[in-house]
């Protein structure tokens, strides 16, 4: 079997990049063993403001230039909603939070998604004595329902092969890598976590975070936006709400916790006050890199081994721009930006 690229993963960073592939007519193959399952696990929203200092996150509006056109385009494929516009409302706790709130919106960068105006409007069940600050041009991307689509239809098309890569097996010539029975012209590791046992790239200063995620069914609560305070409550439809997210340095496993369901719970029951029933409970390892940057570029010595990855909370953003980058890096041969550049860790 010849093709152009092997692809060993398939969360956001390796359904960008294929997709890529598929826009120029380039032939692929996928591995996926579901060991990583940051993506379906995540939150799926886009936010370009950092909440916490009221900020701007890192390239966030070029990102988004891209982000947006490239899930929009994927609903029309598979005619189906993944991309829902959902505004933020961002609980104040002081008067000087406020004033910090009104300091930003003046920022140019800030000014197309924080509204100048601080919401008094009481909701049900919502404690918020201080107001709201309101984020417009803000959403979500169900990832979950997306990556199951997507790995369908590459089932459909004979591009997925369920099982785990196994690196000894792989043979590396100049012009090509071959694997069991597969010649490729070159190969792309999207592994998330995964990474710190693949022997190529594993030097990478890679972070693993650990996230838990609660769902839960409240009937009485009837919010159309995402309410931000210690955690955040997304909504889901039909009265059911994401919550999340915590952070764990310590623990790798993916299995979802008591004291992380524990520490979602208090921090949910500080913002809300109507009953609530908790449904499901998913933890998941994001793949983080210490200057918050993706991993993105050639291995510095097998130039047809490639690497996409940390691409931490923000994945839904960042993965379709960077998936375009890594393209012309690879296939024209057009210099990576520096920030995303594996070979800043050189």
């Amino acid at each position: 079997m010849q093709v152009d690229y092997i692809i060993v993963g398939l969360g956001l960073a390796g359904l960008a990049f294929s997709k890529e592939l598929e826009k120029h007519n380039k032939s692929f193959i996928i591995f996926e063993d579901n060991s990583q399952n940051s993506s379906i696990v995540a939150g799926g929203m886009y936010n370009p403001v950092i909440l916490k200092r009221f900020t701007p996150v890192w390239d966030a509006v070029n990102q988004l230039k891209i982000a947006i056109p490239f899930y929009e385009s994927l609903e029309i494929q598979f005619n189906t909603k993944y991309h829902y516009s959902v505004p933020v409302y961002r609980i104040f706790k002081s008067i000087e939070e406020q004033n910090n709130w009104f300091i930003a919106c003046d920022k140019p960068l800030l000014s197309d998604y924080m509204d100048s105006e601080i919401i008094h409007k009481k909701h049900v069940g919502v404690n918020a004595d201080f107001g709201f600050g309101k984020l417009k041009n803000t959403g979500r991307i169900d990832t979950k329902l997306l990556l199951e689509d997507y790995r369908n239809y590459l089932l459909d098309k004979k591009l997925l092969l369920k099982e785990s890569f196994e690196y000894k097996k792989m043979k590396i010539e100049d012009d090509t890598i071959e694997y069991k029975g597969i010649n490729a012209s070159k190969i792309l590791y999207c592994e998330g976590f995964g990474l710190q046992q693949n022997p190529f790239f594993n030097y990478l200063p890679m972070q693993e975070a650990k996230g838990e995620l609660l769902i839960i069914h409240a009937p009485d609560l009837i919010i159309d936006f995402l309410l931000k305070a210690a955690v955040f409550v997304l909504p889901l439809g039909n009265n059911y709400y994401k919550v999340g997210a915590t952070f764990n340095w310590k623990d790798t496993t993916k299995v979802p916790t008591e004291e992380g369901k524990k520490e979602l719970l208090t921090k949910l029951k500080g913002c809300i006050t109507v009953p609530f029933k908790v449904v499901d409970h998913v933890a998941g390892i994001r793949p983080t890199v210490k200057d918050r940057r993706p991993l993105v570029g050639k291995h510095p010595k097998h130039s047809n081994m490639a690497i996409l990855n940390g691409l931490g909370t923000r994945g839904v953003m960042i993965a379709p721009k960077a998936a375009k980058l890594l393209y012309k890096h690879l296939e024209l041969g057009e210099a990576l930006e520096k920030e995303i550049s594996i070979a800043r860790f050189s």
